[in-house]
């Protein structure tokens, strides 16, 4: 078998230490998490999406929440200390993060932006994100996926 070709999240978790998992599929083409999270059996609880939004201050954020949920843009704006976010749209993903949409991972973005992965994971001792490109995912700790973004916990998904 070839050598694999790691992502950039995944050489940055290496390089900090971070033991993680990942996982390879077929991905024809992206619809969404839950789509993906179906056809492989994950708990859509320990699947994380990373969600990019932009605040009033024209500063970049990143959200990891489960990827059945949907972000409470007051709570959300609340945390990151904005009046309000916006999402980032689809074709602005790349130029922001440095990754496509479905292989977007809070790990290794084209600059540090502040992170903010929903409490929820707090439950798992392992969760799941984009390993940094489609049909890869990582499975990780959520703590060390905090330690490795700088990131913080809150809730801002919808209630």
């Amino acid at each position: 078998m070839g050598k694999e070709v790691k992502t950039n999240a995944m050489r940055i978790l290496d390089r900090n230490k971070i033991p993680y998992r990942i996982n390879l599929y077929e991905c024809d083409e992206f619809i969404d998490g839950v789509h993906i999270a179906d056809k492989l059996g994950q708990d859509y609880d320990m699947t994380f999406k990373t969600l990019v939004m932009v605040g009033k201050s024209r500063q970049y954020y990143v959200f990891a929440i489960p990827i059945d949920q949907e972000v409470d843009m007051k709570k959300a704006a609340k945390v990151v200390g904005e009046k309000s976010l916006e999402m980032v749209h689809v074709k602005d993903i790349n130029q922001v993060t440095g990754y496509i949409r479905g292989g977007c991972t809070p790990i290794g973005m084209k600059k540090n932006y502040p992170t903010v992965i929903q409490e929820s994971a707090k439950n798992f001792e392992e969760i799941i994100v984009s390993g940094g490109r489609l049909g890869t995912q990582i499975f990780l700790a959520p703590d060390d996926l905090l330690k490795v973004t700088k990131g913080i916990y809150a809730d801002v998904i919808v209630s």
